[in-house]
């Protein structure tokens, strides 16, 4: 259901708990994000006021370091407590349902391929024994790399698999890497034996189940029956009798399924768990090796902050999807007097989602309201002749507008402004009355609309003003490039502006983007109740920025992203909370030597140099690593 936005009142008192509302920030920021008392949108990456760090204060210092909007901004500290909250949850269920063994989690690089990002998971899950999933064999030869000297953390390998995936997995298993090919078609297995009896390896193998149950949300199709990926009860039990066969049947040690991403409904959560286990249960007792049940991606991510079964939002919270998922696995497995496998879960979207946002500026606007109607206008000039009656009636419809006959007139509008361009198309009016029939039509409109914010109920027919009148606001920013899925399926990112919180927002907006293309706009923004068509703004001041963000785009959206008309990556900054206080920047280290980087950054913390004289230095040092290496003359 869809909803105009509603339209704050000027002069009426506001402070930022009335901007905490309209936003809904405390529902959907998840005690990450907040407003401090200068109306700055604030980040809390470990959800404490210890660590708050104000994020215009943050686009005003990297514009001071030659960094300007749009910027990508990552919260590295807020992928830290992501994966301790995930490992928290599934410890407490295990402890509560005394669950005989242990949780482990692997993060799909697809969700966020950037390599900073996926070091930073790997590293900070170091603690917890947190792995790594692949979908394809280029993911895995970069994993590969990337995991010397962690043998015991998991490698899960999903996706279509060719022979030389299969031969890279193998000798990944003679490195020592803990790394499972997970079977998703049956022609798999047959290389899986081929090259474990070339180089003499006895592999770990997973199968993808084929679940039954259907998944919820647009990825419902990720499960069932028509799925893409996995194999049907008859082909897994092919695939075990074959193992057993070549004495390998202690080689099939986990079992797979993936439910869907962002799963909104725990629902569908219990059935595709509870049918895992089962199958997990049974081939155990019928012998196979197992030792891992992997429930997949699915752990979804509240967008909108309604927690309810809805697209972009989830009915349930990360404790209760951890306790479900462990509960299930138990009672099926102590049903059974099966052995309590290792619980493998894919949370993708979970961990990267809310540690990077979108901060972008608003270039200008145009506004439907700006239309201004003289007297001369609304009464006619004098001695003026032959006025066409469309012309005529809009008048009337304008200078009529009360209370009681706010329907009436806009009915009235809108057949004189019908009639009017009808006329034109026959060469019956001229190029001024239209004109002037243009003003005098949003001139009623917006005078309607006025009247309408002062009623307790709005006629229905006039429900659809507020959107009708709203403004566009141009923003440099490219949808296509750095929020794909807000264009491709109709994501709901929560958007709002990072400052002038204190102040009522006046202005109602959809947000255009700086390509050609008319699809380049996003006029749906979450809600507590309902999608909003438009969002609430503030008006713009010249020569003052004024910036917006779109929050938790982590997930996706980089890898994603397509360069329409060329448009390529936007800045990329981390901040990193700094040991003895404060937080620290960091832009893109490929560009700058990272050490140079924290160098500057520390003098200019300690005082020693200026932040000018840091950016001279950056800029000097940025020029010589790109010049010629000889000796020049001066």
């Amino acid at each position: 259901m869809e909803t105009s936005a509603r339209k704050p009142m000027p002069g009426s008192p506001w402070d930022i708990e009335d901007s905490l509302e309209l936003y809904g920030v405390n529902a959907w920021g998840n005690g990450y994000f907040g407003i401090n008392a200068a109306g700055h949108v604030v980040v809390r990456p470990d959800q404490t006021n210890e660590h708050e760090i104000d994020l215009h204060e943050v686009i005003r210092g990297l514009e001071a370091r030659d960094l300007t909007t749009p910027v990508v901004v990552r919260f590295s500290d807020i992928l830290r407590h992501r994966l301790k909250r995930l490992h928290d949850a599934f410890a407490t269920a295990i402890a509560e349902n005394d669950y005989r063994n242990r949780y482990t989690a692997v993060f799909p690089i697809k969700v966020n391929q950037q390599r900073l990002v996926v070091e930073e998971v790997y590293g900070y899950g170091r603690e917890f024994g947190f792995g790594l999933e692949v979908g394809s064999k280029p993911e895995l030869l970069a994993v590969m790399a990337m995991t010397e000297g962690e043998s015991e953390r998991m490698i899960v390998c999903n996706g279509f698999k060719d022979d030389s995936y299969i031969e890279a997995v193998i000798l990944a298993t003679k490195l020592g890497r803990t790394i499972i090919p997970v079977v998703e078609n049956f022609s798999e297995l047959a290389l899986i034996l081929k090259h474990a009896k070339a180089y003499d390896v006895r592999p770990r193998i997973g199968v993808r189940v084929k679940l039954a149950s259907e998944g919820a949300g647009r990825w419902r199709e990720s499960s069932g029956e028509k799925s893409k990926f996995g194999l049907f009860v008859t082909e897994i039990l092919e695939l075990f009798r074959v193992l057993k066969e070549q004495g390998m049947e202690d080689c099939l040690q986990l079992v797979h399924c993936h439910p869907g991403s962002q799963l909104q409904d725990i629902r569908r959560v219990k059935d595709a768990v509870n049918e895992l286990a089962h199958v997990y249960a049974e081939l155990k007792l019928m012998g196979a090796g197992l030792r891992y049940i992997d429930i997949g991606g699915g752990l979804g991510v509240d967008y909108d902050g309604s927690r309810t079964n809805y697209s972009s939002s989830m009915n349930y919270t990360m404790a209760e999807y951890a306790s479900d998922v462990v509960y299930r696995i138990a009672s099926v497995c102590n049903a059974r007097e099966v052995e309590h496998p290792v619980i493998v879960s894919e949370s993708g979207r979970a961990i990267a989602a809310h540690h990077s946002l979108l901060v972008f500026n608003a270039l200008g606007s145009s506004a439907l309201d700006r239309f201004a109607v003289s007297e001369q206008d609304a009464r006619g000039h004098e001695g003026e002749e032959d006025v066409p009656q469309p012309v005529a009636d809009l008048r009337d419809a304008y200078r009529s507008i009360t209370q009681r006959r706010l329907v009436e007139c806009y009915h009235d509008a809108l057949q004189a402004r019908e009639q009017a361009l009808q006329m034109f198309n026959l060469g019956y009016l001229s190029l001024e009355h239209r004109g002037l029939v243009e003003r005098l039509y949003w001139a009623t409109c917006a005078k309607i609309r006025d009247f309408c914010r002062r009623l307790e109920a709005v006629p229905e027919e006039l429900e659809g003003l507020e959107q009708i009148l709203s403004d566009i606001y141009f923003c440099n920013v490219s949808v296509f490039q750095s929020l794909p899925d807000s264009w491709a399926i109709d994501q709901l990112f929560p958007i709002m502006p990072i400052h002038r919180l204190d102040e009522k927002p006046t202005r109602n907006a959809v947000l255009a983007d700086i390509t050609c293309d008319s699809d380049g706009k996003i006029d749906h923004f979450p809600s507590m109740r309902e999608t909003k068509r438009t969002l609430e703004v503030h008006e713009l001041r010249e020569p003052e920025p004024y910036y917006l963000a779109a929050f938790m785009v982590g997930a996706y959206q980089e890898t994603l992203g397509d360069l329409h008309n060329l448009f390529g990556d936007t800045h990329v900054v981390h901040i990193k909370l700094h040991d003895e206080g404060g937080w620290w920047i960091e832009d893109d280290v490929d560009r700058l030597g990272p050490q140079l980087v924290r160098d500057c950054e520390r003098a200019v913390r300690e005082g020693r140099m200026s932040l000018a004289e840091s950016q001279a230095l950056r800029r000097f040092y940025d020029g010589e690593l790109n010049g010629y290496t000889y000796l020049e003359p001066a």
